[in-house]
């Protein structure tokens, strides 16, 4: 993709943030099968419902501008976030320690979804896209509340 302009920017960080939405989509039942604290599991699962969510909102979002189209392409972060995440779930025994490497792996992903979606709210703004950075704003208020509960999760693993 070629890129000369703020909508071009934000269309190309808008594929590939729904490109890792996708990606989360199907690693979190893996991470919560792999875990053992019902915390955490409860957390997976809910964090799997809102990124169905944050699916949709990306969807609408795209049909709500002229210049926006999701393209198939492929967020290659997440595709390392997701081999990290794999290999903890193939190397670690269940129970504390593989939940503490899971935790650890679902926050790296929290962080990078956090900035992903900061950075397109931010130019949500630039454009003039009221309707876009609203929507934008409620996922990334939504990954700083996963990456909190996580945070509490992970105290309770000590």
């Amino acid at each position: 993709m070629n890129i000369s302009t703020l909508e071009d920017l934000f269309s190309h960080d808008l594929s590939d943030v729904y490109s890792a939405e996708k990606q989360i989509l199907r690693a979190l039942p893996k991470m919560s099968r792999a875990a053992s604290d019902p915390q955490l599991i409860s957390a997976f699962e809910q964090h799997l419902e809102e990124t169905r969510g944050q699916i949709e909102r990306l969807d609408r979002l795209a049909e709500m501008t002229d210049f926006v189209s999701i393209t198939g392409m492929t967020c290659h972060a997440l595709e390392g976030l997701a081999e990290e995440a794999q290999e903890i779930m193939d190397s670690v025994d269940a129970g504390p320690v593989r939940d503490a490497g899971l935790i650890g792996a679902a926050q790296k992903v929290e962080h990078y979804e956090i900035a992903a979606y900061g950075t397109l709210h931010a130019l949500a703004l630039k454009l003039g896209l009221n309707e876009a950075a609203e929507l934008l704003a409620e996922t990334l208020q939504e990954e700083k509340e996963t990456d909190k509960k996580l945070t509490a999760i992970a105290g309770l693993q000590a």
